[in-house]
């Protein structure tokens, strides 16, 4: 991305460049849907143009929170660049492609059911050696091969949902964690090491059991060259490149220095994610559900745009249940994101929301939309999405510095190793 920001005269919609919608959120599929009867013969005929069998494989970084607190942004990006850059060549390599974009510490790619699932556990294994070798960052790997729906870019379903839990509550860095679905299309004759994992909700699931893989044949080190296909990078070229030095010279505190002065700029994040129960209820299966669920998103979205002050804010994303905006001041964020509660309660949506302010990137993709990435993105998740009960706004401190924590309650508790104190409300 580039480093530009929110800017007065600047109108939501100016953001839709390429897409619809941000990465992820099938806008045309849900107008079709809309416009139509709604059944379940109308879910599986949309759906089923776009269901698709294989692996997917989604990883998540460990630590990130607690670096946060001592690196600063762009530091951290340049260290959760090198995981993802040799998941992205091995992966690859192993005949498989990057689904959406990686923003964030996640990543995920899809192999099609024809790959051996022992080419793609060799791949996985020389992966994580590759990161423990080169990189000060370590991630978890989940895998699961299924039935998904491929929407966007982005991976639906049950299935998908579940492994990306598994990934990212479930996994440790530096660990490859496959499900019963991968482990039984290895071949008899397999010398790869699998140990049972116990995880709350499996069996019973759609994953049924999962298993960490502890050793194995591993693919080839030379068989990936350092300037291969770059992964789905959510940065401009200029900024990548940038990234790349300080990722080089991580020792280079000047260097530092002189690209956050570039390229980092104080904004305040809003992240809502949306709580509301299972909209597949009653007859109609997973295909009813995942509609529901796009509908609810694209209303929560719809909603978002429709509060967004004229000037000084941005929709970054809203992709299933979570949307991010972005803003030039902390008031004025706070006070969106009590009236956005407001307004999906009244809409029937219940939602939980983190605001934090700092230092952060962001600008235009790519591939068209916008993103944004630093601590504040971090936090204001962690105050959402692992701190808040359903219906609550939670304010970092200084969001309510200057927001004014009327109504709000100071809290403090601690998430991944790292002591928050916040407002909630």
């Amino acid at each position: 991305m580039s480093p530009d920001t929110p800017r007065p005269g600047y109108e939501p919609g100016a953001f839709d460049l390429a897409r619809d919608a941000a990465p992820g959120l099938p806008v045309t599929l849900v107008e079709r849907w809309r416009a139509g009867g709604r059944t379940v013969a109308d879910a599986r005929r949309l759906l089923g143009a776009h269901t698709t069998t294989g692996y997917a494989v989604v990883s998540d970084s460990a630590g990130l929170t607690k670096m946060s607190r001592t690196l600063g942004p762009l530091e951290v990006l340049a260290l959760i660049d090198g995981p993802k850059r040799l998941l992205h060549a091995y992966g690859t390599a192993a005949g498989g492609r990057a689904v959406g974009v990686w923003a964030a510490d996640n990543a995920q790619m899809f192999h099609p059911a024809s790959t051996g699932a022992d080419v793609l556990l060799s791949a996985l294994l020389r992966t994580q050696d590759e990161i423990a070798r080169r990189c000060r960052v370590r991630i978890g790997i989940g895998v699961h091969h299924g039935r998904f729906h491929d929407l966007d870019g982005g991976l639906y379903g049950a299935e998908a949902d579940a492994v990306e839990i598994l990934a990212e509550n479930h996994t440790e860095g530096g660990e490859i964690v496959v499900t019963e679905a991968v482990a039984e299309r290895l071949p008899a004759s397999h010398s790869f090491v699998l140990r049972r994992k116990d995880v709350p909700g499996v069996p019973g699931g759609p994953l049924r059991a999962v298993y960490r893989v502890l050793d194995g044949p591993r693919a080839a080190a030379e068989a990936v060259p350092d300037d291969g296909e770059r992964y789905p990078i959510p940065y401009s070229a200029a900024f990548y490149e940038d990234l790349l030095r300080l990722e080089r010279d991580p020792e280079n505190a000047g260097l530092a220095a002189t690209l956050a002065e570039r390229h980092l700029r104080e904004r305040t994040v809003v992240l809502v994610e949306r709580v509301d129960a299972d909209a597949g209820d009653g007859d109609g299966g997973s295909e009813v559900a995942i509609l529901r669920e796009l509908d609810l998103s694209v209303t929560m979205r719809e909603t978002g745009l429709r509060l967004l002050p004229p000037v000084g804010a941005v929709e970054i994303k809203v992709a299933g249940p979570l949307g991010i905006y972005l803003f030039d001041e902390p008031a004025a964020a706070a006070r969106f994101a009590r009236g956005l509660r407001a307004a999906l309660t009244e809409a029937g949506m219940t939602c939980r929301i983190g605001v934090d302010t700092g230092p952060v990137l962001a600008g235009p993709t790519p591939g068209g939309g916008w993103d944004v990435a630093g601590a504040p993105v971090n936090l204001a998740s962690k105050m959402a999405q692992d701190l808040a009960a359903p219906g609550l706004v939670c304010l970092s401190e200084a969001v309510g510095a200057h927001a004014g924590p009327d109504g709000f309650t100071l809290v403090r508790r601690t998430v991944s190793g790292v002591d928050m104190a916040f407002y909630q409300g």
